[in-house]
């Protein structure tokens, strides 16, 4: 089964690549997280602390985001493309009709819903402000603390695929996102999706998104007549080390040209021979010297098709800011 997305020329000319990460989708993927032991090596020490963390009055909010099935759309306003303020800003201004509309829905599902649900849906303000105040207080809890790692891991993984919209291979860009995403032209496949369903855009584009919180197979929103967003897990990093990197890494970093070439990556992910270009070197002294950089955590290495990209990691950030001796918090 899949959900196929038809697009017209129109939509092709409007498909997007997400500037930034979506703190209201990065939340409610967050939760399905949360509520399941999938991703242990990634999330499994995120997710012990958050639920040792999270406080009681939070802890409802995670019923309308249920790791099976559908959750409440309402979570996930387009508008969470600006900023944390601008979609928590379209959540309060929710229709009635949609609250009522998404918990009548997980309610038939068979779930549990919060108390104040009933409230919620009857439009209720004051009902409407606590969801906001939650989940304000559940992205203070389990996102802000690492947020900095979630913008990294998207901006290596937007440097990869943005490449394809600037050379105008639409193709290349939604044939390359991920496994569970299957192009033939003009139409998208999402596999995995548990459904089987046609979504026509009729002009109204598509956003691509990549997501840190998303698991395995790619997801979108259950109403086709919402913004049509698909979110993808995009690409973890591995650990190649338990601990952070020691001073003798660090100290490995104090040349010229090493201090150049994390410059380069902290602007735009790069490859190893364009890396070799803007140092003026070889390639192969330049993969040696991003080989020290990545053992020292200052650079991540993710393969872009059959080229091998370089970006900057949040520690690498933090030693270019001159914040060498802030302590990164991890998820794993």
């Amino acid at each position: 089964m899949a959900v196929r997305i038809h697009f017209t020329d129109a939509d092709l000319a409007h498909v997007r690549l997400a500037q930034a990460p979506d703190p209201m989708w990065e939340a409610l993927l967050s939760m399905h997280m949360l509520q399941t032991d999938t991703g242990s090596a990634v999330f499994g020490g995120w997710r012990q602390r958050i639920r040792r963390e999270l406080t009681a009055d939070v802890r409802p909010l995670l019923r309308l985001a249920p790791p099976v099935g559908c959750s409440a759309d309402f979570l996930t306003p387009a508008a969470g493309t600006g900023g944390l303020d601008a979609g928590v800003g379209a959540l309060l201004s929710t229709p009635r009709l949609r609250f009522r509309g998404d918990l009548v829905e997980l309610a038939r599902a068979g779930r549990r819903l919060p108390p104040w649900a009933r409230s919620l849906a009857d439009g209720d303000k004051e009902a409407v402000v606590h969801l906001a105040r939650s989940f304000r207080g559940y992205f203070a809890t389990a996102l802000a603390p690492w947020w900095d790692r979630v913008r990294a891991r998207f901006d290596a993984e937007r440097a990869i695929h943005s490449r394809y919209l600037t050379d105008g291979d639409l193709g290349g860009l939604l044939s390359t996102l991920h496994a569970g995403l299957v192009w033939r032209q003009p139409v998208l496949e999402v596999t995995g999706m548990g459904a089987d369903r046609d979504v026509h855009l009729d002009g109204r584009g598509l956003l691509v998104l990549p997501s840190y919180f998303c698991w395995r197979k790619p997801t979108l929103l259950k109403d086709p007549a919402l913004p049509c967003v698909v979110a993808y897990p995009m690409t973890h990093e591995t650990v190649l080390s338990g601990g952070a990197p020691g001073l003798r890494s660090l100290n490995a970093l104090l040349g010229r040209t090493r201090a150049g070439i994390l410059g380069s990556v902290a602007e735009h992910g790069l490859t190893t021979t364009e890396l070799a270009h803007d140092a003026g070197i070889s390639p192969a002294t330049a993969s040696h010297h991003v080989g020290i950089l990545r053992k020292a955590g200052l650079v991540s290495t993710c393969k872009a098709g059959k080229a091998v990209l370089h970006t900057v990691t949040p520690l690498g950030l933090a030693l270019l800011d001159g914040r060498v001796g802030t302590r990164q918090r991890r998820l794993a």
